[in-house]
């Protein structure tokens, strides 16, 4: 909010209105914004603390904001770093240029198990793999933004970017309108749109798409539901779908209905018990060999893990050189690789001063944060690390932003991460923005939704606020209460269609790895 004792002037209005409203009327606003979402059941499950469906992710009422031109700078490079990333699926399940050129070491890629060889020799319909991208950055100075890590097998949180916009214009409508924002609720429509753009060339008319979910008991499910009820497409579990003749086919009251596109919120070991784990009930028998078949297309493609593990994210400024054959436009965060002696010998020496991380974790499990964590811990994470240095990546605790948030003392400044969505079909889209996630213990960096995390709205500023005194147009999105009532009454409705399921899939949800 501040730079060199000023005020930014994306903040300039906000700034005047914190200052002119009181602890006790935002207290209230955020007591409300907290009913409003267990109305509506934005509610979500950690496993570890017993798969709690009904916990709110906290949502703090100051936004996080953008100028214009910062976002057209950070699209430009996202836009890069997907193309590229899809270009690395594309070569090392074919080709392998770039391990042939000797730009990434083989074993790090053919021996890691986010590589699926069941994947080997195929190209998805369009060509397109990371169909939905989630790009996490941090920012350390007015003009550096970093990449933290690329999720591109499931990534989830776009719901929570739509709702808090929604909530925002419930609570704040005045503030609300004294900005230019950057609208984000036409993602649904951008999604359904690229889904359709990947429908395999068998399909005639228009592409019937469909989201398949494990289930209510997982920990994505409200986000599931939403997505589904706004794009207009079924939500199915893996008993509403069966493949005959290596065709997809939707039980339906009126008969069997082709399936063309599957959005699949289910992990790669459980999507088919016939290609993967024999064990899985919450998978379709028979997709992969539809899907190879080239009758059906699935988002994202299996096999995408290969290309968001962290062990091979220090790789990702080489695969823009290599294969778009420019410069990264967004940087990468210095990364040690502890299967590497010298880099091994560095974070030992140096654990109190750096962020250890599970190559292929998730949701901010299995990490250590060293000047936050006590000796024992430290020691403990050495110990792992000497025994399995494949498994673990280290980052230095870069000085990252903060922005304005509300806690029991007041106004204070806490740490925040962006996660832009884009979409990757026949072009690449983006609504401006994305979900910042915020960490809402004093002094913390871990801003993970399981570890205690919460978010808030983003807004991308199409122009600077206007001077004091001055009223700007009305926002381009209308917060019309009776859209928000039509969401909650057929989210209701999407929840109670899917409550009937039965009990074993739910149970096998639970196995699964939460969602990026």
């Amino acid at each position: 909010m501040h730079a060199e004792g000023a005020i930014r002037s994306p903040y300039a209005e906000m700034a005047r209105f914190l200052d002119a409203t009181g602890q006790e009327a935002l207290d209230q606003k955020r007591r409300e914004a907290e009913v409003l979402f267990r109305r509506i059941g934005v509610t979500f499950a950690v496993y570890t603390e017993g798969g709690d469906p009904e916990r709110l992710i906290p949502f703090d009422v100051i936004p996080r904001i953008l100028a214009r031109d910062e976002w057209e700078r950070l699209s430009q490079g996202l836009e890069q770093r997907v193309r590229a990333l899809n270009a690395f699926l594309t070569d090392v399940y074919g080709e392998q240029a770039i391990i042939k050129a000797g730009r990434i070491p083989p074993e790090l890629v053919l021996q890691n198990e986010g590589y699926l060889p069941q994947m080997k020799g195929f190209v998805p319909p369009g060509g397109v793999w990371t169909v939905i991208s989630g790009i996490d950055l941090v920012r350390t100075e007015a003009d550096q933004f970093y990449v933290l890590e690329d999720n591109c097998r499931t990534p989830s949180g776009v719901s929570y970017m739509l709702e808090n916009r929604e909530a925002m214009f419930r609570l704040f409508p005045e503030i609300c309108a004294r900005h230019r924002i950057a609208p984000v609720s036409h993602y649904p429509e951008e999604l359904l749109e690229t889904l359709k753009s990947i429908a395999p060339e068998s399909c005639s008319g228009t592409p019937n798409v469909v989201v398949l979910t494990p289930g209510p008991y997982n920990s994505a499910y409200y986000e599931h539901s939403f997505l589904a009820d706004e794009m207009g497409v079924e939500l199915v579990e893996g008993a509403d779908l069966f493949v005959r003749d290596e065709m997809v086919f939707m039980r339906t009251t009126a008969g069997p209905k082709r399936v063309d596109v599957i959005y699949r919120r289910i992990d790669d070991d459980f999507i088919d018990p016939e290609c993967f784990r024999a064990d899985s009930v919450v998978g379709v028998p028979g997709l992969m060999a539809a899907y190879r078949a080239g009758n059906v297309s699935l988002a994202n493609a299996p096999g995408t893990g290969i290309a968001d593990d962290k062990a091979v994210y220090p790789y990702v400024p080489e695969m823009v050189r290599f294969y778009l054959k420019e410069e990264p436009i967004l940087s990468n965060v210095p990364t040690f690789m502890c299967e590497r002696p010298a880099d091994q010998d560095y974070v030992l020496a140096n654990l109190d001063k750096l962020v250890v991380k599970l190559a292929r974790g998730s949701g901010g499990y299995g990490m250590l944060v060293g000047p936050h964590a006590t000796q024992e811990q430290r020691d403990d994470f050495a110990g792992r690390i000497k025994a399995r240095p494949g498994d673990y990546i280290a980052q230095p605790t870069l000085a990252l932003s903060t922005v304005p948030t509300l806690g029991e003392a007041g106004i204070g400044p806490r740490h925040v991460d962006l996660r832009p969505f884009v979409l990757f079909g026949k072009e690449v889209r983006m609504v401006p923005g994305g979900l910042t996630r915020v960490a809402l213990r004093e002094g913390s960096l871990v801003v993970n939704s399981s570890q205690g995390g919460g978010t808030k709205d983003t807004w991308v500023l199409m122009e600077d606020p206007p001077a004091e005194g001055q009223l700007a147009l009305p926002p381009p999105e209308e917060p019309a209460a009776s859209q928000s009532q039509g969401q909650s009454q057929s989210q209701s409705q999407g929840k109670s269609q899917s409550q009937g399921k039965s009990q074993s899939q739910g149970q096998s949800s639970r196995q699964q790895q939460g969602e990026g």
